[in-house]
């Protein structure tokens, strides 16, 4: 749970969770790859590369016949600053725009703050930097129901006027750079507005996590301890870490361009294997997207499946779907459970209510490039997608061991009907 807890809080953005990635990586002798570079690689070496410095791909090479993958994204609903980023009237506001789907009340009368990267010019070269405004800076001010008399009567809140965070009272300030840094000269940007909570534990038996951006860094920080704790010389590992998740995934970084495609492919010519062997290979591959699920709701336990209810702190869940929304089939079915048992710990199921239309996965989208058999799996957490959620504090464990299990397994197709785990 430690290890979960300083994930959330210290992985503001997803800059600051690859930052974190990379870390705990290079404390275990992972050696950084670039993509313009040609690509050497040893027998059992550990190597990452970085793309757009928001998603992560890093491997451990065993027996190049198969893959072992886990693919989870870096990135939250947010606010992000638009260029010109200040309106100044009676008061100095941040003029942002909405980054994914967020619930917009819950981002209201709380602390927030700034963080992303910048691009600072030093003398010739032009400098990628992660930053972060470690004080509590913003709030975004409801209006009380004695002006308006409609908020507790479904208003609805406009993005461009009742979301603008609250920035200074003085006029002082030409551009959100000048605050950042006033003698460094910022070219431009991406940042973001971020939620300054810091994860807690709540309930009678402190048996819930409240925090910021447990979709989906908890699934994240699971993939990576996993991966990290994990041998299996029968086969690459794979932890893949995506951005843009939550706007769709179709940009360079996220799950729906050929960065995985690519990554295997260059690894498997690297290795002096053949196109011919990297088919061959993703024959007997799996790739397990974990991303969080809906919890019974306890307010409102209508909204979910009638036989396929899902309870934080009762274990893994694995998620169907019959449009194919979520990748799982029963061949991707019986290798989560394998690995469900062989970790021992619990597994449901969820499918969304039949009248209800659900989100898109990394599951989903990496199978359009990468077409291996793969399945979706995640936690029960509630209010998906507010600035704080709830999760079972049980539950991180489960995943970490059941992923895991996964990564030292072996999946093998004996023929089209037959395979084998072991």
């Amino acid at each position: 749970m430690e290890k979960l807890i300083n994930f959330l809080n210290n992985s503001i953005t997803p800059y600051h969770a690859v930052e974190n990635i990379e870390k705990e990586l290079l404390s275990k002798g992972f050696k950084r790859l670039f993509e313009g570079d040609t690509w050497e690689l040893k027998e059992k070496g550990s190597y990452y590369l970085i793309k757009d410095q928001t998603s992560i791909i890093a491997f451990k090479v065993g027996n190049p016949n198969r893959f072992n993958i886990s693919a989870t994204h870096t990135d939250s609903p947010c606010f992000k600053i638009k260029p010109n980023g200040i309106i100044s009237g009676l008061f100095q506001v941040l003029n942002t725009e909405m980054y994914g789907g967020a619930i917009l009340a819950s981002w209201f009368d709380r602390p927030l703050s700034i963080a992303g990267r910048v691009i600072v010019k030093e003398n010739d070269k032009y400098v990628s930097k992660i930053v972060s405004v470690d004080k509590d800076l913003l709030v975004i001010p409801n209006t009380c129901p004695h002006l308006n008399p409609e908020i507790n009567n479904g208003f609805k809140y406009n993005l461009q006027s009742d979301l603008l965070p609250l920035f200074s009272v003085e006029k002082r300030f030409e551009s959100v750079y000048q605050y950042l840094d006033k003698d460094a000269d910022i070219v431009s940007s991406d940042l973001y507005v971020y939620n300054r909570a810091k994860a807690t534990l709540v309930g009678a038996s402190d048996e819930f996590i409240l925090a910021p951006r447990i979709d989906n860094l908890e699934c994240t920080a699971a993939s990576l301890y996993a991966f990290l704790e994990a041998n299996n010389e029968n086969a690459i590992n794979v932890l893949a870490c995506f951005n843009n998740e939550e706007i769709g995934s179709s940009t360079k970084q996220g799950a729906a361009s050929n960065l995985l495609a690519d990554t295997l492919k260059r690894v498997m010519y690297a290795l002096g294997k053949t196109e011919e062997d990297y088919l061959k290979a993703l024959n007997d591959s799996v790739i397990v997207s974990a991303d969080n699920a809906h919890s019974v709701h306890p307010n409102h336990p209508e909204l979910s499946d009638p036989t396929n209810k899902v309870f934080m702190n009762e274990g893994v869940v694995i998620k169907r779907n019959a449009n194919e929304r979520y990748t799982t089939d029963a061949v991707s079915e019986a290798v989560i459970i394998n690995a469900c048992k062989k970790a021992g710990v619990p597994y449901q199921y969820y499918t969304n209510r039949s009248n209800q239309r659900g989100g898109g996965t990394l599951g989903a989208i990496s199978s359009g490039k990468v077409s291996i058999t793969s399945c979706d799996i995640g936690l029960a957490q509630l209010a998906m997608h507010s600035s704080t959620e709830t999760a079972g504090a049980k539950d991180y464990e489960y995943m970490e061991k059941a992923l895991k299990a996964f990564y030292e397994s072996n999946f093998y197709r004996t023929s089209d009907h037959e395979f084998e785990i072991k």
